[in-house]
Order: C-alpha cells, then sequence, then structure tokens
C-alpha cells in the first residue's frame, strides 16, 4: 500500500510549482497546506484564477465558507469559468447568504455550454429551502441540455429519495449504474433505496461491492451491518459494525444506533458498555 506523501515546507520556486503543490495536497486531503500554498500566489497575484479556485475548494473543506467569497468573487469577474461560478455559489450559501447564492447559481445556468454541477447545485439548494417543485425543473432543464450527465440523474434521484418516490429515485440510480458501472455514489445510493424497501440481500451485496472500491468508508461499512442485523446475521453484522469503528471515522454513535435500532441487534443502557462491546476484535474480521 503507498505511503502518503509528506507534507512539504520548501517554498515552491514558481507559480506553477505553488499551484501543483496546492492541487496535490487537495487530493491527498491536506487542506491547510493547499490553502497556504494557493494563499501565498493570490498575495502577489490576487488575480490569479486557478489560485483562487484552489484556495475556494480549500477554506471551503475545512468549513469557513465566509473566506472564500472575496477571491471567488474576483475569479469569477476575471475569467467567467462556470466551475468558478459555481463554487462561489456554494461560498455564499454555505455562508448564509442564500438569496445571492441562487442568484449566482442561476446566472451560471445560462452558460453554453451547459455546466451540469451549477444545476445541481442550483437544484440542492431549493430542495434544502423545501421548493421542491422548483428543484425538479431545474434538474429538468439542465437533463434536457446534458442528458447524459450522470450527476443530474444521481441529483434528480436524490431529490425523489428525499421526497419519499422510491420507484422513482431507483430507477435513476439504476439508470446511473448500467452506464457507468465504476460509479461508487451510484452503487451505494441504489443500495440505499432497496434497504428503504427491505430488501436487504440485494443492498448487502451493492454495499460489499462499493466496500471493494473504497474500503475505508466507515458510513458504508455500517449500512452493510445493519442490513446483515435486519437479515438475521447478527455475527457478521456485529462484526461488520466493528470494523467501522476500528476504522478511525468518527461513527461509533452511529454504529451503536445500527445495534439498538434492527429486531436483531443488541440495546445497550450505557453508551459506554456499547464503545466497549464495539472496540471488542472478534477473530478474523480486520
Amino acid at each position: 500500500m503507498p505511503q502518503p506523501v509528506p507534507p512539504r515546507h520548501d517554498r515552491p520556486s514558481t507559480i506553477q510549482e505553488a499551484l501543483e503543490r496546492a492541487e496535490l495536497a487537495l487530493r491527498m486531503q491536506r487542506f491547510d497546506e493547499a490553502e497556504r500554498l494557493a494563499g501565498n500566489v493570490l498575495k502577489s497575484n490576487p488575480g490569479n484564477v486557478p489560485a483562487a479556485k484552489l484556495f475556494g475548494q480549500a477554506v471551503l473543506l475545512q468549513s469557513r465558507p465566509a473566506e472564500a467569497i472575496a477571491p471567488l468573487q474576483r475569479a469569477a469577474r476575471r475569467s467567467r469559468d462556470p466551475a468558478i461560478e459555481t463554487l462561489l455559489g456554494r461560498a455564499l450559501a454555505e455562508a448564509g447568504r442564500g438569496a445571492e447564492a441562487l442568484d449566482q447559481l442561476r446566472q451560471t445556468t445560462h452558460h453554453r455550454p451547459p455546466y451540469p454541477l451549477a444545476f445541481v447545485e442550483l437544484g440542492d439548494e431549493l430542495g434544502k429551502l423545501g421548493r421542491f417543485d422548483e428543484a425538479l425543473a431545474v434538474f429538468e432543464a439542465g437533463l434536457a441540455l446534458a442528458p447524459d450527465a450522470p450527476v443530474l440523474h444521481m441529483a434528480l434521484g436524490y431529490l425523489h429519495l428525499n421526497r419519499n418516490h422510491r420507484a422513482a429515485a431507483r430507477t435513476l440510480f439504476q439508470r446511473v449504474r448500467a452506464a457507468a458501472p465504476e460509479r461508487y455514489d451510484a452503487r451505494v445510493a441504489l443500495a440505499n433505496v432497496m434497504t428503504l424497501d427491505g430488501d436487504y440481500a440485494g443492498a448487502a451485496d451493492l454495499y460489499r461491492q462499493a466496500l471493494e472500491m473504497r474500503p475505508e468508508d466507515a458510513m458504508t461499512r455500517i449500512s452493510l451491518g445493519k442490513c446483515l442485523l435486519e437479515m438475521g446475521e447478527r455475527a457478521e453484522g456485529e462484526a461488520t459494525l466493528r470494523a467501522a469503528t476500528r476504522r478511525g471515522a468518527p461513527v461509533t454513535g452511529m454504529a451503536i444506533a445500527a445495534l439498538a435500532a434492527t429486531p436483531h441487534g443488541r440495546f445497550f443502557l450505557r453508551p459506554s458498555a456499547a464503545a466497549r462491546f464495539l472496540g471488542e476484535a472478534p477473530p478474523g474480521v480486520s
């Protein structure tokens, strides 16, 4: 297994090197390093569009959206890049400036050729506000312009799922999975619908396939554990939940809830007792 690349603290010799290192740091989830590198470029060149985009992504991923707005606004005016405009819309929304976010995202959906993620962001924001009919219209408008965009099919599927229109959601997720079998999100989304419909065996199979692609995903592992408990496969379900909590993700509370929520699970009077139970490592489970 390849070892993580350690952060580099030597000063980049060129702007291009700084941007390349910031992009790598972002991919490696070293968000503070990406912010520092891109921020240093912006100090000397506030109009640098790639630096603004990297800086905006880094601070958004650190839940500081207000700091992303000014550099993204400058970059958007300079470039008219729909990716940056969409990122700006997200920053405005996360900073609590909802009306401005909707205005920005609506403008971005007017780009041609269309930028599907702008429709996704706009529809998602409308959905969060409970404006489901408007969100549906946005997704359908995006699909009319970009019918082969999987991200739009996924977004529309989640909108249907949030409204408990499970059959419509299942159809969309199945369509994406058939067209792009390598997509992890479609596999998990379809499994989630199958779980809601009580098809635990089918969902468990999909969760297992997803974990072969991303074994570090603790949330999917917990979903698999819940399915196994619902199927009466108690030992394997409990072992799967233990494995999820031992991978470093802060999911112990979700694993405890999963144990208590199913007919074949366990109920603990003390959370500490549940945590001790999950901390026990059964033989043969990694």
